[in-house]
């Protein structure tokens, strides 16, 4: 499998084994000429004859440097450390959702309730698991990015990030227990190296069945398992799978004149896990993660309106330095195509061609502005 993060930290090619993953932690010993400097020093040739009170001041100025530079406060300016236990996380998460994850307000309160007492909590019992289901380009991957780099700052760049995609890391469906054998062993290794990692295993739905079943170990609640403690790691699920119970529920709310907002998590969460749990394409049908409640949460992206595409639009625009145009705005969710038939309420691809389509309109008005100058 392909590298899913810079500096090898995602599985390596389905025709070969996955690597073990990183064996040292934060704590192991940090290579370079730090760590070398006090047996250089006792080596050199003409140390021996300097009076003992100079050799005793060179290696006391050796030991003092070595502690220097292998301190975490400087080692960790140059080289990306594990988070420290107890060391708070980004508070930023909550105006990052509100200023560009539209139209989610039960994945909203529901992931910033579920991080926060995560992240506060000294002592878990179990790791953090998410499982996030819509359809394509409502923000299940935007906000699982986002909960990544709340956790560890380069994001996906991290080399205590993971992510696993079912059709590039999994294509094989005869290969299942190999497939399963690799994954328990990359995710022993990198959980040993650093207890805050992070898995996302996007595809869900494409996943072969049984295959999400072998990381239920590390999903429980055992305080260690060989010798290792999951309990600070995070895993999140994302999938289309329980997209269209998601999609009749919002519908039916809009129907009965009621708002999307009064939609609240007991509306879905039940009907979507039991969904989820019958579907032989969801990745988790019958599983033992599901069966014995190790999902912490069922996260639903409900189907986004019109006014929700124009927000993704103008949120495109800023990101590109470009001022907001509201005709090209307009021009660009309304050639977004929209059900149910009739009364075209709901983008049947969210957010997800916003950015190609952007690019022909804001193209279009540069060609314009031109010809009249």
């Amino acid at each position: 499998m392909a590298a899913a993060a810079t500096g090898g930290a995602g599985p390596a090619s389905s025709s070969r084994p996955l690597p073990a993953g990183r064996k040292r932690g934060r704590g192991a010993a940090m290579p370079g000429a730090a760590g070398l400097l006090l047996p250089l020093l006792l080596l050199l040739p003409g140390l021996a004859a300097l009076e003992p009170l100079s050799v005793g001041l060179a290696i006391g100025v050796a030991s003092a440097l070595t502690g220097y530079l292998s301190h975490p406060n400087f080692y960790c300016n140059y080289v990306e450390c594990c988070p420290r236990a107890g060391q708070p996380l980004p508070a930023a998460l909550r105006e990052q959702l509100d200023e560009r994850l539209f139209g989610q307000h039960l994945a909203k309160e529901v992931v910033l309730r579920a991080v926060t007492g995560f992240s506060h909590n000294p002592s878990p019992k179990k790791p953090l698991t998410l499982s996030l289901h819509g359809w394509a380009g409502t923000g299940k991957n935007f906000l699982s990015q986002l909960l990544a780099r709340h956790v560890h700052p380069a994001g996906l760049r991290s080399k205590f990030v993971h992510l696993f995609l079912a059709t590039l890391h999994f294509p094989h469906p005869q290969q299942l227990q190999l497939y399963q054998e690799q994954l328990q062993s990359w995710i022993r290794g990198n959980v040993s190296a650093c207890p805050h990692s992070v898995f996302i295993f996007d595809e869900m739905d494409k996943m072969h069945q049984g295959l999400i079943d072998a990381i239920k170990p590390f999903l429980d609640y055992y305080e260690q398992v060989d010798g290792v403690s999951y309990r600070k790691a995070i895993f999140i699920f994302l999938s289309n799978a329980g997209g269209d119970l998601i999609n009749k529920a919002a519908l039916d709310f809009w129907t009965s004149g009621k708002r999307r907002e009064e939609i609240q998590l007991k509306d879905l969460e039940p009907v979507l896990s039991v969904g989820v749990f019958n579907n032989k394409n969801s990745g988790l049908w019958h599983s033992s993660l599901i069966d014995r409640n190790l999902i912490d949460y069922f996260v639903p992206f409900l189907p986004l309106e019109h006014k929700h595409v124009k927000m993704c639009v103008r949120a495109e625009m800023k990101a590109r330095g470009h001022a907001v145009d509201e005709k090209v705005v307009e021009a660009v969710a309304d050639e977004m195509t929209y059900f149910p038939k009739e009364a075209k309420i709901y983008s049947d691809k969210g957010c997800k061609t916003v950015q190609a389509k952007l690019d022909i309109h804001e193209d279009i008005a540069v060609k314009y502005t031109k010809a009249k100058d």
